[in-house]
């Protein structure tokens, strides 16, 4: 998957779940590739998809991160984004390994399409289509700079009636 969509999907979902944390998500969704830029630096040879798209590597990182100790949820929200990002990785032909003690690569939905394909923004765009919806399925009456509460604004007195009447129905 291209760096647009993987940033799309990590940033989506962890808006639902927690907001001020979605930098360091995206953060880490492009982190196994970055990683692998930087392991190059250091004139070690990496494959692409290789020792830094690890699935196994990087959900027990998540899980550790999530379940045994984290600094106000940084290196939990930066690991999460690393897993989003082998899952839509995993969706690819080429796949992802799944554990470095196999050979095999980890496919989800039979590895389909390749990196650039149409499916790959529509998958994108379903994911931050159905995060929007469940966040406004849930109430999220969280912190969301881009969408405004423009009848709200006007009942609480913050707006007039022109400036409700004017933005009434933009979205964002």
């Amino acid at each position: 998957m291209k760096w647009f969509n993987h940033t799309l999907i990590a940033g989506a979902a962890c808006a639902v779940i927690s907001p001020p944390h979605v930098a360091v998500c995206v953060a880490g969704a492009t982190a196994p590739d970055w990683l692998e830029y930087l392991i190059k630096l250091r004139g070690k040879p990496v494959k692409h998809r290789g020792i830094t798209h690890v699935f196994t590597h990087w959900l027990i990182a998540a899980l550790a991160f999530t379940f045994v100790w984290d600094y106000h949820g940084i290196l939990m929200a930066f690991a999460w984004g690393g897993v989003s990002h082998i899952l839509t990785d995993a969706m690819t032909v080429s796949g992802v390994p799944f554990s470095p003690y196999s050979d095999r690569r980890f496919h989800l939905f039979g590895g389909r399409f390749r990196t650039g394909d149409p499916v790959e923004y529509a998958i994108a765009a379903a994911v931050v289509i159905a995060c929007i919806g469940l966040n406004h399925l849930t109430g999220g009456s969280g912190f969301a700079p881009f969408f405004y509460d423009w009848g709200g604004y006007y009942n609480q007195g913050l707006i007039d009636g022109a400036e409700w009447k004017a933005n009434r129905f933009r979205l964002i």
